[in-house]
């Protein structure tokens, strides 16, 4: 494979086949209905959930429970891409997954309801993973398909909102309601409802494959999983600068037992107050995140976002961690709102300008998205060594950190209209793929 070097990923998306709002709400549907089934077990279920089946031993349940799943998803993210890239069938390459995503997935998070073994739930929950990365994937590529260059940073601030959304409007679902099976099936419907109307919504027109990309063999599955850092560099950094953000972010997976383990809220009642913080968090990242995304679109730069939400993540995580009071919680989940709207609302924008290849957006966009899939497993792997080495103070101190150089590395980074300055690391293309010989699996 040989690349160009100072060439920014051409655009396909110039002729978009969905006209931009009803893109934009396909998009947005789509990402809260997988989001809905991701992060209100993450968030809530599945901590109810463990601590019904393990008891005292619920937290280190949840930490095997989702950092298996996290490697599922992070397996799962890239070959959905793949696969997505180069499905050619009439229903359309994004439309067809997801469909299936939605469908697969909603049937797996009903089956929560019905759980008596953490070994049920860690296989349950690695199949919801699976399914909903296929959905998510196939979503993700569309801003590359089809989003204009200067309009991604305003459908890059409704990407972020869904993941707002997603996690409130789940847990304001369920948090009222006692019954595990009742609050299991609200989730599972609402996930296959939303992401029925994204299909609806979107236009997909049959995909044509490349010279050379008609199938799929073995070799290219397995480099689903890589694109080499040093013919990448742009890629690469903005890889990291995404990682070790959202490492910062995915403190909010375990507010609920630090609110039970600081504050002494009994399980039974603390769904509330998660509830509280999301919507303070929600409401400030939904504003941040549709500003941010249309001024950064206008001014034409992105870099300054992601920096302050950087320093804010930290700042925010550095005072929860510490807090006496809860009041200090709320002021410290309302910075991280604040920071968490930045990052969102511009991170998959700035991603985007970052992919080598048009063709493979689906798969390049995947191995991106395995940056929001690691922390998942490398945060729940960290946090008991850290948990008993300074409790949650430590905990939250370490994840700050990751956000501050997080916020220093996207300085590696061109800003817009600055590509190709050697000043900056630099955007390369892949140059096409030779047709090659080998049975498409």
């Amino acid at each position: 494979m040989t690349t160009e070097p100072d060439v920014a990923v051409e655009d396909l998306s110039d002729n978009p086949a969905t006209p931009l709002p009803r893109l934009i709400a396909a998009m947005f549907s789509s990402n809260v209905g997988a989001l809905i089934a991701l992060l209100t077990p993450l968030q809530l279920l599945l901590t109810l959930q463990t601590t019904r089946i393990a008891g005292a031993d619920a937290a280190a349940a949840f930490g095997f429970i989702t950092g298996v799943g996290a490697l599922f998803a992070l397996v799962a993210n890239p070959l959905a891409g793949r696969i997505s890239d180069r499905t050619a069938w009439r229903f359309g390459r994004r439309r067809t997954w997801i469909l299936t995503g939605a469908i697969g997935g909603s049937l797996a998070v009903f089956a929560f309801a019905f759980t008596t073994e953490i070994w049920q739930v860690a296989v349950i929950w690695c199949v919801t993973q699976t399914l909903f990365n296929f959905q998510q994937a196939a979503t993700s590529a569309l801003l590359a398909d089809q989003v204009p260059k200067f309009r991604r940073g305003t459908v890059s601030g409704f990407v972020g909102l869904a993941g707002a959304v997603g996690p409130l409007a789940g847990i304001a679902a369920v948090s009222s309601m006692t019954d595990p099976v009742a609050q299991w099936a609200t989730v599972a419907i609402v996930s296959i409802v939303l992401g029925v109307i994204a299909v609806l919504l979107l236009r997909d027109p049959q995909h044509q494959p490349a010279p050379g990309q008609e199938g799929l063999n073995l070799k290219q599955l397995a480099l689903s999983f890589w694109l080499n850092p040093r013919k990448h560099p742009a890629f690469g950094w903005a890889w990291l600068v995404r990682f070790l953000l959202t490492c910062a972010y995915a403190s909010g997976t375990y507010n609920a037992f630090f609110l039970m383990d600081r504050f002494g809220i009994a399980p039974e009642a603390v769904g509330g107050t998660v509830l509280l913080l999301s919507l303070i968090s929600v409401g400030l990242l939904a504003v941040t995140s549709i500003v941010a995304g249309p001024i950064s679109d206008r001014i034409r730069r992105q870099k300054p976002f992601v920096i302050a939400a950087g320093i804010l993540a930290a700042g925010a995580l550095v005072l929860q961690g510490f807090a006496p009071t809860i009041e200090l919680v709320y002021l410290a989940v309302a910075i991280l709102g604040i920071g968490t709207g930045l990052f969102f609302s511009i991170d998959s924008a700035l991603c985007v300008r970052m992919l080598p290849s048009a063709e493979n957006a689906g798969k390049d966009f995947a191995i991106i998205n395995m940056a929001n899939t690691l922390p998942q497993s490398f945060v729940p792997f960290i946090a008991p060594l850290l948990l008993s080495i300074g409790g949650f103070g430590m905990l939250y101190v370490t994840l700050a950190a990751l956000g501050i150089v997080g916020a220093l590395f996207v300085l590696r980074l061109p800003e817009l209209g600055r590509e190709g300055d050697p000043r900056w690391a630099l955007i390369t293309r892949e140059a096409p793929a030779p047709a090659t010989a080998g049975a498409a699996v």
